[in-house]
């Protein structure tokens, strides 16, 4: 089965660099989507809001030079997860990072 996306958007809060306990590091961020597409024949404005997270040692040099305000483009799978406050979401477990 296939699970992959790639999405360009930009970081709206500070990327948050962090150790597992197993000393995996990871870098955690918020990227923001803003386009149109097409649906129907007729333009749609599209807006999301997703949790990305970059995991090992390749992860670190894939993002010491992200900033808030950075534009990228991300790829990754994604995968649900469950918060500490109970709510569900869907995170792009990225595996990619470019500059735009």
């Amino acid at each position: 089965m296939t699970n992959r996306l790639v999405i360009s958007g930009v970081i709206v809060k500070p990327p948050v660099r962090s150790l597992s306990p197993a000393g995996v590091p990871h870098c955690h961020l918020v990227l923001e989507h803003q386009s149109q597409q097409w649906e129907a024949d007729l333009p749609r404005q599209v807006y999301c809001r997703m949790q990305v997270v970059f995991s090992g040692q390749r992860s670190q040099a894939l993002t010491q030079n992200l900033v808030e305000g950075s534009s990228v483009k991300v790829g990754g799978f994604v995968a649900y997860q469950t918060g500490r406050n109970g709510l569900n979401k869907i995170v792009l477990h990225a595996d990619n990072i470019e500059n735009i």
